[in-house]
């Protein structure tokens, strides 16, 4: 565990660090050292880069299953990360920027799902209480990573350079890389071999189908710069669609083509799963626009003046991974107290109402800037990241554990790149949607956040259905009738 937690604590301090100023490098004037981008179109990239960052783990899960191991894919994926940052930091042309966040991209979905993955392979019995106990507290170390992050590249970024401030992010990869090598004898053999290696034929195939695919996404690139066609806006859509279709296709894949890989109980947790999937990446819209649209308002209409110190806007970020820190400790002990009495699907549904109810009080913080005309306190946002964090501790850890309960066998590594899916799709939604911000103010956190709420109103509907598809009503045969059933 001390090994796996202390490569993610690090992969969270390049990722968060980069996450506190991306949206304020991009926005800013090109006199300022930024990209000059407008707030729509400089939000919208935010998201797509989380949502990318997210949707690589698919690929990153697949490679890990079939080709390199989880182990060999990690460290693969921390390289590539840590050039990624490089690029950002050195940035010769705006190529080294797009190139970078792409790399950044890349590398994420390789490490993310593999080092999670093999946290889970810990606790071998799947009704074991202590799993999400595990999961949260695995969840602390990785959220001290990311305060490090979000204070240390958040100040640089803003207050310094941003580029220095990037080369803080690759300096906390590196770290993490040497955490994971000098750590691999008390891995074991876990994750050294794929589960399901290629065949000699099968990576012949894979090798011409990724060799097409990179010759196409070339050829389209130069038609549409040659034609006069090309724009980020329009990159950004097609990317949207992309995250939103492939989990669609990758169910019917699963449910339709590779059912005969998926036996017995399996079928009806997979089914169980898709419908948390939704859940999920409607939860990850709502909470991910802290990264966007939420840092630009504390920028521009919150009084960050503290005691004479003008507070960089990407620490107001820090409340997340801090609150966590201070409460996960605390959601451990609930989640290993209440045992198997309140089900998965009862965790979702309180998460969404709570997510949708934080930005409720966002759309009334949104209202007392009257406009712009008013810089509202901070506790506003501190009020709208407290009740994020309660939502995001009732789901994220509680996620990571369904998935690997649930995952079938054959596809182990590549479930849990479907459960980052969900924050990919909900990422990318929220993206094209976080456009309408600067349009509708309040009212658009207000529709968002009511979206929420009828959405885990909705879900608590189900909570018995989707508990015996988990099987979990199987694990409360001893208990008294009086105990709550979800």
């Amino acid at each position: 565990m001390l090994t796996l937690a202390g490569t993610e604590l690090n992969e969270r301090i390049s990722f968060y660090g980069m996450r506190a100023i991306l949206v304020l490098f991009l926005g800013a004037a090109i006199a300022d050292g930024g990209m000059g981008l407008g707030t729509g179109t400089a939000t919208a990239i935010v998201g797509l880069y989380l949502a990318l960052s997210y949707f690589t783990t698919l690929p990153g899960g697949w490679i890990a299953d079939r080709v390199l191991g989880e182990r060999r894919t990690v460290l693969v994926g921390g390289i590539i990360i840590m050039l990624g940052h490089i690029s950002l930091a050195i940035q010769i042309s705006d190529l080294f920027v797009w190139g970078g966040l792409m790399l950044v991209c890349l590398g994420t979905g390789f490490l993310k799902p593999n080092v999670t993955s093999m946290v889970g392979r810990l606790y071998v019995d799947d009704t074991d209480a202590r799993r999400d106990a595990g999961y949260s507290l695995y969840y602390m170390a990785i959220n001290i990573g990311s305060a490090i992050g979000l204070f240390a590249v958040g100040y640089i970024g803003e207050k310094v350079s941003w580029h220095i401030g990037f080369g803080v992010a690759a300096l906390g990869m590196a770290l993490g890389l040497i955490s994971y090598v000098l750590g691999q004898k008390s891995l074991g053999d876990a994750g050294k071999v794929p589960g399901q290696p290629l065949s000699a034929a099968e990576r012949n195939k894979m090798i011409t189908w990724v060799a097409i695919g990179i010759v196409v996404v070339v050829a389209a690139a130069t038609a549409s710069v040659a034609t006069g066609t090309f724009s980020i806006d329009r990159v950004t859509y097609v990317l949207t669609a992309l995250a939103v279709i492939v989990p669609i296709l990758y169910f019917i894949n699963m449910f339709v083509f590779k059912r005969d890989q998926i036996v017995g109980e399996e079928r009806t947790k997979l089914t169980a799963f898709l419908w948390l999937f939704i859940a999920s990446a409607v939860f990850w819209m709502i909470f991910d626009q802290a990264a966007g649209p939420l840092t630009l308002f504390a920028k521009h209409d919150v009084d960050l003046n503290l005691l004479g110190f003008q507070v960089p806007a990407g620490w107001t970020q820090a409340a997340n991974p801090v609150m966590v820190i201070l409460f996960s400790g605390v959601f451990a002990l609930v989640w290993t107290k209440l045992g198997n009495r309140v089900s998965t699907a009862a965790k979702f549904s309180f998460a969404l109402v709570v997510a949708g109810l934080s930005f409720v009080l966002m759309s009334a913080a949104s209202a007392a800037t009257d406009g712009g005309t008013v810089k509202v306190s901070l506790f506003w946002l501190l009020g709208v990241y407290l009740l994020m964090t309660i939502a995001e501790l009732c789901l994220s850890p509680v996620g990571l554990s369904m998935t690997s309960k649930l995952a079938p066998k054959a596809f182990a590594g590549q479930m849990m790149g479907m459960f980052f899916l969900s924050i990919s799709a909900g990422d990318a939604v929220g993206a094209q949607v976080s456009r309408l911000e600067p349009v509708l103010g309040g009212t658009y956190y207000l529709v968002l956040g009511l979206l929420a709420v009828v959405c885990g109103i909705a879900l608590s509907l189900f909570v018995g259905k989707l508990r015996v598809l988990m099987g979990e009503h199987k694990t409360d045969a001893g208990a008294p009738e009086h105990q709550p059933s979800a």
